[in-house]
């Protein structure tokens, strides 16, 4: 009798599988141009840095060298956390499944764990501002005093949050240029792409793409026009829809997988149902917020 129960998911799980990995793979994720996707083999992983030394003195002949020691930086740890979800086959819903209600259960569940990751590495965007949701050093990702270990804050937000246009476009390029590491020196960060909702896609397009002057019956040239590299990408799940970023082509917001999506069986001795499940398991976050500007917006 236990051979047949188990011959039973092991038959239904070849097909099961395919659909649920056809369907996972179906639509381009969007979690990867967020963040830097890595993988990991252990329980967590550990991000930890020392800043750079300071600037140079001029040697006086005969003087010895001015020395310099580096700080040490603030440690990020990235625990990875296992999320899952499961169906359950009937016999009796096997062996009446007229309508192919069965089929749709695997690309459920893969639309169901593809979501959910796309929701938590959202997320990292979603709570910037989120005084609930702090990085490394104690503060949010995107706020205007990051306390400096050399002394001094600096920041990564607009002074007043603002919706994108042209005027705080240029703002958050300007701050951008200004960033510092923790000694005080300039960080040389490289824009790179606007990250936007679907509200504010049109608005970037006119922005990053128009010829001239958008939003403007004069004929000035369009300073923004090709200015970032990557463009601009829209996410659909960040969930307020007039905050945007600017993320530079060296971040660090961070994903680690521990375990890409599985699919797997097993069988309910009692009521003899083939159970399937979907797991996963990850980490996100960030380990500095210089690469990632950002406002919530008005």
């Amino acid at each position: 009798m236990a051979t047949v129960r188990a011959s039973f998911a092991d038959l239904l799980k070849p097909g099961f599988h395919d659909i649920f990995m056809q369907r996972l793979n179906k639509y381009p994720p969007e979690y990867p141009k967020i963040v830097n996707e890595l993988t990991s083999k252990q329980q967590y992983e550990d991000d930890s840095y020392v800043t750079g030394f300071g600037t140079a003195p001029e040697k006086v002949e005969g003087v010895s060298v001015t020395f310099d020691d580096p700080y040490q930086g603030y440690d990020k740890r990235y625990t990875h956390t296992t999320f899952g979800l499961g169906f359950r086959v009937t016999r009796e819903m096997y062996d009446d499944d007229l309508y192919g209600k069965m089929r749709k259960m695997p690309k459920a569940l893969a639309r169901s764990l593809a979501i959910t990751t796309e929701q938590d590495v959202a997320n990292i965007y979603n709570r910037a501002f989120n005084a609930t949701y702090t990085g490394p050093d104690g503060s949010v990702l995107c706020v205007t005093s990051h306390t400096l270990l050399g002394g001094g804050t600096d920041g990564n937000a607009l002074a007043n949050a603002s919706d994108l246009n042209a005027d705080t476009f240029e703002q958050a390029l300007i701050d951008i240029a200004g960033t510092t590491d923790d000694r005080a020196l300039v960080e040389q960060l490289m824009p790179d792409k606007l990250l936007v909702t679907a509200n504010n896609a049109f608005n970037a397009a006119k922005l990053l793409k128009s010829a001239q002057e958008p939003n403007s019956g004069n004929n000035a040239i369009n300073p923004a026009e090709g200015i970032l590299p990557g463009g601009f990408i829209v996410n659909h799940y960040l969930t307020d829809t007039d905050a945007w970023f600017i993320l530079c082509r060296e971040h660090q917001v961070n994903m680690f997988w521990r375990r890409k999506p599985e699919f797997d069986q097993d069988n309910d001795v009692s009521t003899q149902d083939a159970i399937f499940i979907g797991t996963a398991r990850w980490s996100n976050g960030w380990s500095d917020w210089r690469g990632v500007f950002g406002t919530s917006g008005v």
